[in-house]
């Protein structure tokens, strides 16, 4: 059997993590099976779908990286991919249901099925839904109140006092009592669009769907599709409910709980590959003692029965220690590459959204291997280096005195550390220490009291990126200036202890 399965959402908002964690399940089970994997975009929904989601939902999957075998961008054999172009066929199927004596019309009123309702609240029946008030019209009244113009949907004939059996690749052998089925589902609306069921059983068959993967929440529908099938006469796909994904509290995954859309992840500088990575692991399981896996060995690993019935947790922390792992994977020139936009959107360079000179991109480059091991997110980095491309300010007196010391061994420290600069900028980390080390001894001063003013002097703050890499991106110059500075204003000062 050619394995098919497909990612099936309804532009009717942006893509969030939910749907990419269904999305990247089916992808890497047909990819897993050499099967083909199809997106078809369920856009019957017409009072909520805009194109702008249809354009986040491309967006979201180039940057990504994976995508379809066949999809409304893409082309294929089973076309159109895009159910509002399909119309015709859910008439012609629901037509055939009616002909059959399997489904027919019902004329009842919005007013009448708005009465009804109420009536069931009123006295708390313990029936609800439709009462199938049409169910029993002959065909021929129904074929002839149509020709005069009658509006009407068309439901489906629910075979009652049975028991629908279907087998989940997951969950198991699963049953379901008919009457507890929603009473007589309408297929064909009056206006002639047809229902999510119709349209998805109807689809599923025709283009050839042998696996349908998707989130448990689905799973109350799925006894009603596979009447459909068999009314249809069709053999129904297998079905793979996945488990839930939950926030720490237990509870479905929501904006309560943080970001949940995509873009929303993207703004806060994840990597496509750390989101990937994590939400692969979110209710399936690939090898003992192993976190980090590519796109391509995902694909090779992956199986339906490595899922787990239980809800999956949505742990942020964890997803954050993914994307810091991954930006630390990155060469400094394609941090520097990414990390960028935030740069200049943070007015790293000047006024907000002043693209970097050759020189500032330089330093901007360089200075990734500085906040590579210090930083989790993407928008993190500008802050972490913004020193390195404004002077900053210097800091109250106490900031430069080591523990112990007091404002004039300090200056003298900070003269000290002024002498080092310009050797300093010409030496690699290991060099850089070996000397500086060898200076303090000279001097008989501790390495961490020699450093910590010039620390302060240089970058504004005791807690910084690497003393030696600012040094050689700031270069002599601009260092000796940043510590002349700092030791004009201590100097200014009496005398003060630390």
């Amino acid at each position: 059997m050619k394995i098919r399965d497909r990612y099936a959402p309804s532009p009717t908002g942006l893509q969030h993590i939910g749907g990419v964690r269904t999305a990247l399940f089916n992808y890497l089970f047909a990819q897993s099976q050499g099967g083909a994997f199809i997106l078809r975009l369920e856009d019957t929904d017409r009072t909520r779908f805009d194109d702008a989601f249809v354009q986040n939902l491309y967006d979201t999957f180039t940057w990504l990286g994976f995508h379809w075998d066949e999809g409304p961008d893409r082309g294929g054999p089973v076309g159109p991919y895009i159910q509002s172009e399909r119309f015709g066929l859910y008439q012609k199927h629901a037509q055939a249901l009616v002909e059959k004596g399997l489904a027919y019309y019902c004329f009842c009123s919005p007013a009448r099925l708005d009465a009804l309702r109420e009536e069931q609240a009123k006295t708390h029946a313990k029936e609800t839904g439709y009462d199938r008030h049409c169910r029993n019209r002959s065909p021929a009244e129904g074929a002839a109140r149509i020709a005069a113009g009658e509006a009407a949907v068309i439901r489906l004939k629910i075979p009652l006092g049975e028991t629908t059996r279907f087998t989940d690749q997951l969950l198991g052998d699963i049953e379901w009592k008919n009457d507890a089925i929603t009473p007589d589902p309408v297929l064909l609306k009056s206006d002639r669009f047809p229902t999510y069921h119709l349209a998805n059983v109807v689809d599923d068959h025709l283009m050839g769907i042998s696996h349908v993967l998707r989130a448990q929440e689905w799973l109350p529908s799925t006894p009603l599709h596979v009447i459909m099938y068999q009314l249809f006469g069709w053999d129904h796909p297998v079905f793979c409910h996945l488990p839930m994904v939950m926030g720490q509290d237990g509870k479905k995954l929501s904006k309560r709980h943080g970001s949940t859309s995509i873009d929303e992840f993207r703004g806060q500088g994840y990597l496509p590959e750390a989101l990937i990575n994590y939400v692969a692991l979110l209710g399936a399981s690939y090898e003992e003692g192993k976190d980090l896996y590519t796109l391509e060995e995902l694909c090779s690993r992956f199986s339906l029965d490595k899922l787990s019935k239980a809800p999956a947790v949505f742990d942020y922390k964890k997803l954050a220690w993914y994307n810091g792992q991954y930006i630390r994977m990155k060469t400094d020139e394609a941090l520097a590459a990414l990390a960028l936009p935030y740069g200049v959107n943070a007015g790293l360079f000047g006024e907000l959204g002043t693209a970097p000179d050759a020189g500032q991109r330089a330093a901007f480059t360089a200075a990734m291997a500085l906040i590579k091991e210090r930083v989790s997110f993407l928008h993190e980095i500008p802050d972490k280096i913004s020193y390195l491309f404004a002077e900053p300010l210097i800091p109250a007196a106490a900031e430069f005195i080591p523990k112990k010391l007091d404002l004039s061994q300090t200056i003298g420290l900070l003269g000290i550390g002024r002498d080092l600069v310009e050797p300093l900028a010409a030496l690699s980390d290991t060099q850089a220490e070996a000397f500086i080390k060898e200076r303090a001894e000279k001097e008989g001063v501790k390495l961490g009291d020699l450093m910590m003013p010039l620390r302060v002097a240089l970058t504004g703050a005791r807690v910084s990126p690497p003393l030696f890499g600012t040094i050689r991106i700031l270069g002599a110059a601009r260092s000796f200036a940043r510590i002349d500075r700092a030791l004009a204003v201590l100097q200014g000062y009496g005398s003060v202890t630390a």
